[in-house]
């Protein structure tokens, strides 16, 4: 073997994509704004998706929640099943609340709303298409605000630390047990209405040095006007600041 052959550089697969929607429109739209990272194949149903997965082994699935002969959190597990073993599922909703649980519930890494923000898929899609085994977390910024959480069994007041469009960083004296779900009431700047999604507690942390205990929570039912507006609130602001606390 030649030097030239021995130090030749190795070639890297392309990213793969799969798109799914029944909407030719919108998989033209995602298949154009997904082709700068990867290879982007599509599909119009969820049979056509199944068949499309066992061939081509996504690592990133765009699923629509609405197909025309199953329900995208029907076919969810059965997708990652028929892909590679790591492959993610990031759900595409009309943006209402409710279907952003199913998606969640259905293990969506992420949850986008239409009219899809071309920078966001971008963003959401690329998180998962690294060689790192944990993917980057969602831009988040700090933001100091009141919060309001309210469960079934309890009622806590605390402090938002920081914030992006998955979920919130939350200081707080008294810590409900991970897995709690909670409603939130919480005010963003600009907006004349609360906030008031429900969300789960991932995780708490005992802080040291007698700060204030924490906890990570991640939305469930967000609407797609308020993950929008997080989203945009977030972006405006992180080009001058950076997360310093852990995030949901």
């Amino acid at each position: 073997m030649s030097a030239a052959q021995r130090y030749q550089p190795r070639e890297v697969s392309p990213a793969r994509i799969l798109v799914v929607d029944d909407v030719p429109m919108f998989r033209e739209l995602e298949q154009l704004f997904l082709s700068r990272v990867g290879e982007v194949r599509t599909a119009g149903s969820a049979a056509e998706a199944l068949t499309v997965a066992m061939d081509f082994g996504p690592q990133v699935i765009v699923l629509d929640l609405h197909l025309p002969d199953r329900a995208g959190d029907e076919i969810a597990q059965e997708l990652r099943e028929a892909s590679s073993p790591d492959c993610a599922v990031v759900f595409v909703t009309s943006g209402l609340a409710a279907e952003h649980a199913r998606a969640i519930a259905a293990g969506a890494v992420d949850v986008l709303s239409k009219p899809l923000s071309r920078g966001t898929l971008l963003e959401s899609v690329t998180r998962f298409l690294g060689r790192s085994a944990s993917p980057a977390g969602l831009p988040r910024v700090d933001h100091v605000a009141p919060v309001r959480l309210n469960g079934a069994e309890c009622e806590v007041n605390g402090t938002i630390r920081n914030i992006s469009r998955g979920g919130l960083f939350i200081e707080a004296d008294s810590l409900p047990p991970e897995g709690t779900e909670m409603t939130l009431h919480f005010d963003l700047p600009g907006l004349r209405e609360p906030l008031e999604p429900t969300a789960r507690i991932v995780w708490r942390k005992l802080e040291p040095n007698g700060l204030r205990p924490g906890i990570g929570v991640r939305f469930i039912a967000l609407d797609g006007d308020a993950s929008r507006r997080l989203d945009d609130f977030v972006h405006e602001r992180a080009t001058y600041l950076m997360p310093a606390r852990p995030h949901a």
